[in-house]
């Protein structure tokens, strides 16, 4: 099997063109591909699909095996490969989603990496929107959620994926790793959650670690960046734009009224192919 890697802001995922020949990927196989240690490695893969109502149909799967609604960083890498092997050649792209139709725009090249910005959509943060478990039309600000030792408080977002947001004081001396799976399987949230931890330093920018649903602790998550900006405008701890830093980069996210804009890079690695069953 043919395949790609591509990076964005540290995420890295293996690209596979579906376009000319579907092939169906077992939650086994694409665990495999992503083993860092005897597959290829990467923190998810994406397949590039035709679409009857859109230019491209973009599938994510996590690391897992699981298949997400969408992913920032990927769909960035997507319109990327799609270039790269001539299958677009405008400055945008409209790409069906499991979280619904998401635009992008290719801002230019930059050193050794293509910038593209994303609208995001409109984000939402009542219990049904996420989904949680309570009242479906409260707002998710200020969340109590009680752990195995403690009770944090969180602000819930939906981006097309869940995310909840906690606030921290400083965001790489948290405990991201023994909080970040209490929370992302808590019973509160009955598909699961990705989870940031935020630092925000003087309105901005805002520093991010991210723990990701079927993945784990990864350099980045553009979704999780957009929520991040929604959490601290909701508890007015920034404006309508901020600078996100992850472990992988910076990233720029605007939100003023209606859909989120995440402006950030894309990398093309390596190809290759590796032998597969089937």
């Amino acid at each position: 099997m043919e395949f790609s890697k591509y990076e964005a802001t540290g995420n890295d995922f293996v690209m596979i063109d579906g376009l000319s020949r579907a092939r169906e990927l077992s939650g086994d196989l694409i665990r495999k591909l992503c083993d860092r240690r005897r597959g290829i490695g990467a923190d998810g893969v994406i397949v590039m699909l035709p679409s009857e109502v859109s230019d491209l149909r973009m599938r994510i799967f996590n690391a897992d095996g699981s298949e997400a609604e969408m992913c920032g960083n990927g769909i960035r890498s997507l319109f990327l490969f799609a270039l790269d092997r001539g299958v677009m050649d405008g400055r945008e792209i409209r790409v069906e989603t499991r979280a619904g139709e998401k635009s992008v725009e290719f801002g230019g090249v930059c050193g050794d990496e293509a910038v593209f910005t994303v609208d995001m959509g409109r984000p939402a943060y009542r219990y049904g929107d996420i989904p949680m478990d309570g009242p479906p039309d409260a707002e998710a600000i200020g969340v109590e959620i009680p752990l195995d030792d403690q009770v944090i408080e969180a602000t819930c977002v939906s981006m097309g994926n869940p995310h909840c947001v906690v606030f921290v004081e400083n965001a790489a001396e948290y405990p991201v790793v023994r909080i970040g799976p209490q929370v992302e399987s808590h019973v509160l949230f009955p598909e699961r959650t990705n989870v940031e931890f935020v630092e925000v330093r003087d309105r901005e920018p805002l520093i991010v670690r991210v723990w990701e649903r079927g993945v784990g602790e990864t350099p980045a998550c553009g979704t999780g960046a957009c929520a991040s900006l929604v959490a601290s405008k909701l508890n007015k701890k920034c404006g309508d734009r901020a600078t996100v830093i992850v472990p992988g980069g910076p990233m720029e996210v605007r939100w003023e009224e209606g859909p989120v804009f995440l402006t950030g890079p894309a990398r093309h690695v390596y190809d290759g192919a590796i032998e597969v069953d089937g």
